[in-house]
């Protein structure tokens, strides 16, 4: 069984990131999204591996990456740091596969960035606006009235946050895994910066350009998505033209952990029919 892992460490121009990589074949980059992590994907990559070359990090202020630099963190300087560890990975022409606000960094990364991807593969991303649930709205209101609240109360918080974006239960290892990086001092205070940066406006300028995607683009959405909804993923999927859109019947906002044999059903080849 492939054991998921961040074997190396990046020092970029946003701080220390952590990465990894497995199997061989085409270039593949899994980009993670909010409150996750790149583990996200861990029960993707053995498959993955098998037929292409996965490379995976952690975002800044995520997981084992920086959280403790002075720089913002959000999606422009997520996306300026997902085009320089694809220089760091020595990768060209990668198929992205992107879930949540990756697959708004990824988006930035290829349409104003101008990198080259293969194929670009969305899952329940962040790309339309509004971006996600009415809590996180809330707390990006009221950063203040959450950035002291004792450590106790912060993990319950997390744990009911990260509950409130599923439908299927969760491996406890899985779900403990997902909950773990933001209960450290570093952690706490990561958390809640990401509410405070959010800014719609990094996705609002995107729209104007979904129809100069230049490589084929696949949308899948699980059908019963706490956070966003499946229409906002048919309003990408006709914002986008040539997509195609498939749906993950009755999984939430985390399909990959939710029910993975479902995602990789979908992904198969990843060659367009």
């Amino acid at each position: 069984m492939h054991r998921w892992h961040l074997e190396e460490t990046f020092n970029t121009s946003f701080g220390r990131i952590a990465g990894g990589r497995a199997g061989s074949g085409p270039p593949l980059l899994l980009a993670h999204g909010w409150p996750w992590s790149s583990y996200s994907w861990h029960r993707l990559i053995p498959a993955l591996a098998e037929s292409f070359t996965c490379h995976w990090f952690d975002m800044l202020g995520y997981g084992q990456s920086d959280m403790t630099c002075d720089r913002p963190t959000s999606l422009d300087v997520q996306t300026d740091l997902q085009t320089e560890m694809i220089e760091h990975f020595g990768i060209e022409r990668p198929i992205v596969i992107a879930h949540d606000f990756g697959g708004a960094v990824s988006l930035r990364t290829h349409l104003l960035k101008e990198v080259e991807f293969e194929l670009v593969v969305l899952i329940n991303v962040v790309a339309i606006n509004p971006w996600g649930s009415d809590f996180f709205d809330h707390v990006g209101r009221h950063i203040d009235a959450f950035t002291g609240l004792p450590p106790h109360i912060h993990e319950a918080l997390v744990r009911a946050y990260i509950s409130g974006a599923l439908i299927e239960p969760l491996a406890p290892e899985d779900f403990e895994a997902l909950v773990e990086p933001w209960l450290s001092e570093a952690g706490r205070t990561s958390f809640y910066r990401q509410f405070a940066m959010a800014d719609e406006a990094l996705t609002e300028v995107l729209v104007p350009l979904f129809a100069k995607m230049r490589c084929p683009v696949d949308i899948l959405w699980g059908t019963e998505d706490p956070w966003i909804p499946i229409e906002r993923g048919r309003k990408l999927h006709d914002a986008i033209p040539g997509s195609r859109f498939f749906t993950l019947e009755g999984l939430g906002h985390l399909p990959q952990l939710e029910d993975s044999d479902a995602v990789l059903g979908h992904l198969g080849a990843l060659q367009r029919t």
